[in-house]
């Protein structure tokens, strides 16, 4: 075990450094430099100045000029109780495990309604006791797709990463989200070019070595369905069964948890602390092939390209 620690705290100062913050680059590097010192050694890295040019950094902040853009679009809005969509959270009582994996409910509705539901989030609709986070994270491409009509607002790739990677980005996906907005711990299976345009996101990060710590085991998956006569949204098993494999993990436990928790996941919470970078708009996120969690701290509109 000895073995497999130092091996991986070599992995770790070789890709992520020994400073604890992730490296940052005041302007976009040459194609050279960032395949050479980022992509090679698959190590992340902050870029500013990145997206100054973008139409998108001064007019997505206005709401009216999204609603105008998009007034005919329908859009996918994924819906949860509390903004932990594709994450785990206690199953319900039919299923033998304590705990499951849920996916959203899912809406297809106009950009205009859409929006309106992210900003309210966290609101409490007097008719009723719940409360439903609205968190706009389509994937597939959905920026290409269902987001096109702002598709003149943003380059089509980044060029100094898609010369240095030898290829376009295989998706372009838009996120939108608000403090309430969360995306679980997991490993990324594409190296990833992600952009704030609005707000800001916070990411913690592990190389893909110490994927072990992360205690990946496989869940019940369930997901959310929507009641229209209660408006509530509620939690059912996959029928037929399946799993998914996830991580066990949960950085931020809750005091009366945390003792529980560092005892069950030791390797993750008495092994080195992940790396953490907040990501602000006009700034780009390089994320290499790592283990990430990823918090939204603020409402935020943010584009994401895999690229390979």
């Amino acid at each position: 075990m000895k073995e497999v620690e130092m091996l991986c705290k070599e992995v770790r100062e070789l890709s992520l450094g020994k400073s604890g913050r992730v490296e940052r680059l005041e302007s976009p590097p040459t194609p050279l430099h960032f395949l050479r010192e980022f992509v090679s050694p698959n190590k992340p890295c902050l870029i500013s100045n990145a997206t100054l040019h973008w139409l998108a950094l001064s007019s997505w902040s206005d709401d009216d000029y999204l609603a105008r853009a998009l007034s005919n679009d329908v859009v996918s809005l994924h819906l949860t109780p509390n903004g932990r969509a594709d994450a785990l959270i206690p199953a319900p009582p039919a299923s033998s495990s304590s705990l499951c994996f849920a996916s959203p409910y899912v809406r297809h509705l106009l950009f205009p309604e859409a929006l309106r539901l992210i900003l309210s989030c966290g609101d409490v609709d007097e008719n009723s006791s719940s409360r439903t986070v609205a968190y706009a994270q389509q994937q597939n491409d959905c920026f290409r797709s269902e987001y096109s009509a702002l598709a003149a607002d943003c380059d089509s790739h980044i060029p100094w990463a898609s010369e240095a990677l030898g290829c376009l980005p295989e998706a372009v996906n838009l996120w939108i989200g608000n403090h309430l907005s969360e995306t679980s711990f997991h490993k990324d299976h594409y190296e990833n070019l992600y952009a704030v345009v609005w707000g800001e996101k916070h990411f913690l990060l592990l190389p893909p070595t110490d994927l072990h710590r992360m205690y990946i085991r496989q869940y019940p998956a369930a997901h959310y369905t929507f009641s229209q006569d209660t408006g509530e949204l509620k939690l059912e098993l996959d029928n037929p069964a399946r799993y998914v494999p996830w991580c066990s993990v949960d950085p931020y436990p809750s005091p009366d948890t945390k003792d529980a928790e560092t005892s069950q996941f030791p390797l993750y919470f008495n092994g080195p602390k992940p790396f953490e970078c907040t990501v602000k708009a006009g700034e780009i996120l390089y994320l290499g092939q790592v283990c990430g969690f990823i918090m939204l701290d603020r409402l935020q509109i943010a584009v994401d390209a895999p690229l390979r």
